[in-house]
């Protein structure tokens, strides 16, 4: 990964195509928070963008379900498939919460949201620390090398600073590499995936791009079907600047179909459909 030394992940800002990325994503975002709907009745887009982004993090992590399911459904123990939508829809839940700690302590924020992902699935001594050498990581679909514990815990430490240090990089650009540093690190022996999703919205969110959480990447992140998650996600661990280029795009693209949803959201609002 390029970088600077002032702000290691400004230097990103500037590879090929991630300047049009940024710029696509800010005008997306701009037109849908200017729509007519959002003056009166933004709460109840944010409600169903939050709804809709954890539905699309949980079909990520292999809980594909109709949105109507996740709607209707109250119980969400029992099998797996049920335990992970249930955990993404309490990390979705949890994000807005926890904006003021991640400014300060990224670290503790990663902590609660395995925690609150786990939902005492997880043995209590295992549940929001990063995992020690020899523990098992229980994510089959993400299929890139494992980083051994001392690595994770430097590399961890590393994305903590740069989150407290702040810099001048975009906020997508930013939401990128949170997203594919824990999903490269798998730090917690379960839920990665869903915690990593949760972080990339924490940081868009509290960026102010997206203040009132209306643009559900995690929708377009599914959208784009897992097959072009995980090659996208193959240029970042790969850390070239074409590897990363191509998954701060992938990352952008997520935002603007998570935008196009929420716009749909709000037309049919409009029209008393919703």
């Amino acid at each position: 990964m390029s970088t600077t030394a002032s702000d290691p992940l400004a230097a990103l800002g500037s590879l090929p195509g991630v300047p049009e990325a940024v710029d696509s994503v800010r005008k997306a975002v701009d037109r849908v928070y200017g729509h007519r709907v959002m003056r009166r009745r933004s709460n109840e887009v944010t409600a169903e963008a939050a709804l809709r982004g954890s539905r699309g993090s949980a079909a990520l992590a292999g809980a594909d379900w109709n949105l109507e399911e996740v709607r209707r459904r109250t119980d969400f123990s029992g099998e797996r498939e049920a335990r992970t939508v249930g955990a993404a829809l309490r990390l979705t839940a949890e994000a807005g919460q926890l904006l003021s700690i991640w400014r300060q302590s990224p670290l503790r924020v990663l902590a609660r949201l395995h925690l609150v992902a786990a939902g005492g699935a997880t043995p209590d001594d295992a549940v929001g620390r990063p995992r020690l050498a020899g523990e098992a990581v229980d994510e089959p679909l993400i299929e890139a090398p494992l980083p051994g514990a001392e690595e994770v815990a430097g590399r961890l430490e590393g994305l903590s600073r740069l989150i407290i240090a702040g810099g001048s990089a975009p906020a997508l650009v930013t939401a990128a590499v949170v997203h594919g540093e824990l999903l490269a690190l798998r730090p917690f022996g379960s839920h990665n995936g869903l915690v990593a999703r949760t972080a990339e919205r924490i940081v868009l969110i509290g960026s102010g791009l997206d203040p009132k959480s209306i643009c559900p990447a995690e929708v377009g992140h599914a959208e784009q079907g897992r097959a072009a998650y995980a090659a996208a996600f193959e240029g970042y661990t790969a850390g070239t600047p074409e590897g990363m280029a191509a998954w701060i795009a992938h990352c952008g693209r997520s935002i603007e179909l998570g935008v196009r949803e929420s716009t749909a959201v709000c037309e049919a609002l409009q029209r008393g459909a919703a």
